[in-house]
């Protein structure tokens, strides 16, 4: 069997034989954007008492939890700046490459801008992996960046406990066109790009009870790239822009609400999810880290008596590579799904709105 036969949809089989390579996700302790680590400890290690003084050349940088940094070169031109790299979510290299290039430049789309080019950032077990599984991964990488029309131009690489792979990448953007994620207003509707549960379906497949169909499903979505970033931006009535990674959709939502200083309604039955990530749910496939999002910033969260356990868990799930988190005015909204569907992204959805109040979420 080569190392690309379990892709393309089918995702590997449960057993492994005497002797075979080991699973990519085994070797990792997690996988994807449930690697980050919890909201709530990062906030804690990124305490400071005193912030350091920025230049004001610099129009993004850390007070927000942004995407990316941006920095002003002249009146035409910013640099968007980002990096993002994790352990395997499934266990075909190829897709692993491409799943975690993706992930990587979606943050230089969020801000409104076009990728230029990327780094890979490289860490793999040398001893466990043959070259050719190392090579596959790699390969998947640039496959994403040659879709995205951007060159690899160069990375680092260490010989690591667990596989890592992803990009340090830049972009370019107009300073009027800069989409932050702190600068909606109350009013704004909220419209996001791609239906949740990649966190479930990756618990599922680690469980070996993902099938076919669901493992499509989840590589379709996680190398979609979000390049209706730009076009978003350069719409009028676009406010603020975030893609929804590993807080999942809540804490992405509250970073929106705590830079814009407003409160948000999510209705969860307006929220996409995709086909068949409910059953797998109740099932028991949830990760780890959507438990840790929820007691990272579940005191933010006001809970409908309507919403369940179940409910909770997918608005906590860590999203790898998902969809862009667009707050916009109403009069807004039409032309926001048409530039999504024009894309492709057929499940793009009103899931909530912005409004007056002290930061924090109510899922109705």
């Amino acid at each position: 069997m080569t190392v690309t036969e379990t892709s393309r949809g089918t995702p590997p089989a449960a057993a492994q034989a005497p002797g075979a390579l080991p699973r990519l996700t085994s070797l990792s302790h997690g996988g994807g954007c449930g690697c980050k680590i919890a909201p709530g400890v990062l906030t804690e290690l990124l305490q400071r008492n005193v912030p350091p003084a920025m230049p004001a050349a610099l129009l993004v940088g850390t007070e927000t939890s942004d995407d990316a940094a941006v920095y002003q070169l002249n009146d035409e031109q910013a640099i968007i700046a980002t990096t993002d790299f994790f352990m395997p979510i499934v266990d075909d290299p190829y897709d692993f490459g491409r799943i975690a290039a993706t992930n990587a430049l979606s943050d230089v789309y969020a801000m409104g801008g076009k990728p230029i080019f990327a780094l890979a950032i490289v860490g793999m077990p040398i001893n466990v992996l043959p070259p050719e599984t190392i090579r596959e991964i790699l390969r998947g990488g640039e496959a994403i960046c040659a879709e995205a029309g951007i060159p690899i131009a160069g990375g680092h690489s260490i010989d690591s406990v667990e596989p890592i792979y992803g990009l340090a990448a830049l972009g370019v953007v107009h300073p009027k066109r800069v989409k932050r994620n702190s600068e909606a207003i109350a009013g704004d509707v909220l419209v996001l790009g791609k239906p949740l549960g990649v966190g479930v379906m990756s618990a599922a497949l680690k469980k070996n009870v993902l099938d076919a169909a669901g493992y499509r499903r989840m590589i379709e979505a996680t190398t979609r790239l979000n390049r209706v970033g730009p076009a978003l931006a350069a719409l009028p009535g676009v406010h603020a822009l975030t893609d929804v990674t590993g807080f999942g959709l809540l804490g992405h939502t509250l970073e929106m609400c705590r830079g814009a200083n407003l409160a948000a309604y999510v209705r969860m039955s307006d929220v996409p999810v995709f086909d068949g990530v409910r059953e797998l749910a109740d099932a028991g496939c949830i990760t780890g880290a959507s438990a840790r999002n929820w007691t990272s910033y579940g005191h933010d969260v006001v809970l409908g008596e309507r919403v369940t356990a179940r409910d909770r868990a997918l608005l906590c799930d860590p999203q790898t590579s998902g969809g862009l988190l667009v707050s916009c005015a109403p009069g807004a909204v039409d032309d926001v799904l048409a530039v999504f569907r024009a894309d492709g992204f057929a499940e793009a959805a009103i899931v909530g709105a912005m409004r007056p109040g002290a930061p924090g979420v109510r899922v109705i």
